[in-house]
């Protein structure tokens, strides 16, 4: 069986052998709720990399964002190069979904070219968690969206081994069972092709290609693009919404009937347009079915097809975990932010789908192609740990058994920095105050982030810091994300020295060039100016042993006693750990190298490649005239050499 290795040059220092220990333990000992409340800086990931190598548990880790998805995965897969860490999204994270405007009367298809690599990195993970209890999946909260039944995906599988007993025709047919597609031209992900006595299957996960070598009605040979010589392996199908035949029949009848019920409606309620509209959509995707056993948004037939009742919770893949092994570790990285938004993606789909139902462009029953509610979504998950550096009351309140506290605290970094000093202002000439202060820093070659309530004051700000001869630029929203690295590169550098933001600085942002942060409006009680949201500012200024926080206040709020307060714990805790120690605070030094986190849909499956299977890939596409991938490959391997 596999088992978790971590590798690392590092060993746990400060407070994180603790953390380690406590957590390991309370999961060892069955608590289901713990809490890592951890300090920007401290090396969460690497705390919770080593609980993962001590209870050697399968682990769904989940981040609010996929930006921050893509990073903990690469952080991942470099403390366990050996075992199995993949990245899971959704294509909405990267493109609006299937959407009615009924205002503009406009239709929003989804993106289907996009899918297809998103696919293909789902697919690699929901084989790895079938498959091998060494699996780490770094998931955006998009895993919560419903996926297709794991069990139908499980059974038909099939296992194919050397010398046993099998014909090349019957592999075929189940292949095509399994939704693969006969290409003899491509070597497509989820596509097959016939070599004399060779079946060539290139595996939905497009990391690898399979042949097996028939004698008669005997394997003869399985061979592995990636493995090389097989005895054995599982085939997984090519699409995760599959029904068996027999089953499929009986769910295209219900569908039926369910489109005649909704058109008598329709019609009854004088939506003539409404019903045309409907019954041509869903007569076309019936005869998809009928004939190839999928059709595009499938995933809107998935009540009928897995023959649920309405209102029954949907597959997801936290099904998938739970399918041969029911012990797994969830983790939730910035849980203050990702808990809000698991709670709230249920309503969001439910409006865009209820649109879309009443305007005849989808079945009532597509309304169960939805996200897990969060009470669904908390009976689902396994053992958790909640990760933060301002955790909320759900998880403190829920980290608790029976009057004991599993919560653990990180608030020591290997750098010894202090969390920064804390200082409050009046708002009078608090524009001129700024500058000044900005000057100073300049003149030390430090950086400075500054932070405002409104797109329009940052614009503002930073063309009055301009003005006054401060390199000054903003940032907030609107700005292209394939922009914002180019902007934090050049704050990094050097060529600009102030940064102007609203609700972005808060996370996120790894900048230790950056000695002082200046909080613009802080008495103005709100999302961007509450305790959480304090704490998180002020931690940007964490990585710098003159790191400082002015606030521009002319009352002193709830929120801002309270993140003072939390500072001030946590910097007294911190100099006290220094003076017991004889620890010297250092300055984070890092190469100014920043470039966007998550590349293109297009390009991620490049980066979860090595060298040798690109070169190999090259190679091959150059055989199959596939120049489209071939120039894509051999672009990003020239990049590796820069």
């Amino acid at each position: 069986m596999s088992r978790f290795k971590l590798t690392s040059k590092f060993q746990p220092t400060g407070d994180q052998p603790e953390a380690i220990r406590q957590l390991s333990a309370g999961l060892n000992s069955g608590a289901k709720a713990q809490t890592l409340l951890g300090v920007t800086g401290s090396g969460k990931t690497f705390t919770l990399a080593n609980v993962i190598n001590n209870v050697q548990k399968p682990t769904l880790v989940i981040s609010h964002n996929k930006t921050l998805a893509w990073q903990l995965y690469q952080e991942f897969k470099d403390f366990f190069p050996e075992n199995e860490v993949h990245y899971f999204v959704s294509y909405y994270d990267y493109y609006q979904p299937e959407a009615y405007l009924p205002q503009t009367d406009t239709y929003i298809e989804k993106d289907a070219k996009i899918n297809e690599v998103i696919d293909k990195l789902r697919h690699a993970a929901t084989q790895a968690i079938l498959t091998r209890p060494d699996t780490i999946i770094v998931a955006s909260v998009s895993c919560i969206y419903n996926i297709g039944d794991p069990d139908e995906y499980q059974k038909i599988a099939i296992d194919v081994a050397v010398d046993s007993t099998l014909t090349r025709r019957d592999l075929m047919k189940r292949l095509m069972l399994m939704r693969f597609s006969r290409n003899e031209y491509s070597q497509m992900a989820g596509t097959f092709r016939m070599k004399g006595e060779t079946v060539e299957i290139n595996l939905p996960t497009g990391e690898e290609t399979i042949r097996v070598t028939f004698s008669g009605s005997i394997i003869e040979k399985i061979w592995s693009s990636k493995n090389g010589g097989m005895s054995s392996l599982t085939l997984f199908p090519a699409k995760h919404f599959i029904t068996e035949e027999a089953k499929l029949k009986l769910a295209l009848a219900n569908i039926e009937t369910e489109l005649n019920n909704r058109l008598k409606t329709l019609k009854k309620e004088n939506k003539i347009l409404e019903a045309a509209r409907l019954e041509q959509r869903t007569k076309y995707d019936l005869e998809m079915l009928l004939e190839t056993g999928y059709c595009s948004g499938i995933e809107n037939y998935s009540r009928q097809l897995s023959f649920k009742e309405p209102g029954d919770s949907p597959f997801s893949l936290i099904d998938f975990f739970g399918q041969n092994n029911k012990d797994f570790l969830t983790i939730v990285d910035e849980s203050h932010m990702t808990l809000p938004q698991i709670r709230g993606m249920y309503n969001g789909d439910r409006a865009r789908k209820t649109t879309l139902v009443e305007h005849g462009f989808r079945l009532p029953s597509a309304l169960d192609n939805r996200p897990l509610k969060f009470e669904e979504w908390e009976e689902k998950i396994g053992q958790i740990i909640f990760s933060s550096a301002t955790p909320n009351d759900y998880e403190i309140l829920h980290s608790r058994d029976r009057q004991k506290s599993y919560v653990a605290e990180q608030l020591i970094r290997p750098t010894h920095i202090l969390d920064p000093v804390v200082e409050v202002r009046p708002t009078e000439n608090q524009i001129h105050d700024a500058i000044k202060e900005i000057n100073q820093r300049v003149k030390i070659n430090q950086r400075v982030l500054i932070t405002v309530v409104t797109k329009r004051l940052a614009e503002d700000l930073a063309e009055h810091l301009a003005g006054a001869g401060i390199k000054a630029a903003y940032l907030h929203s609107e700005i292209k994300t394939l922009n914002r690295p180019e902007i934090l590169n050049d704050l990094r550098s050097g060529q600009i020295d102030a940064l102007v933001g609203v609700n972005l600085l808060r996370e996120g942002l790894d900048l230790p060039e950056v000695s002082l942060i200046l909080i613009f409006d802080a008495d103005k009680e709100g999302f961007l100016r509450n305790e959480t949201t304090m704490v998180q500012t002020i931690g940007r200024a964490a990585r710098h042993i003159e790191g400082k926080v002015i606030m521009y206040a002319d009352k002193i709020t709830g929120s801002m006693r309270a993140a003072i307060r939390e500072t001030d714990r946590r910097r007294n805790y911190q100099a006290e750990f220094n003076r017991k120690n004889n620890l010297t605070p250092k300055t984070i030094v890092k190469e100014v190298k920043i470039k966007e986190v998550v590349p293109e849909p297009e390009k991620i499956w490049l980066q979860t490649k090595t060298k040798k299977e690109l070169e190999r890939e090259l190679k091959t596409a150059i055989a199959e005239w596939d120049f489209e991938k071939a120039i894509l490959i051999r672009d990003y391997l020239k990049s590796l050499t820069k």
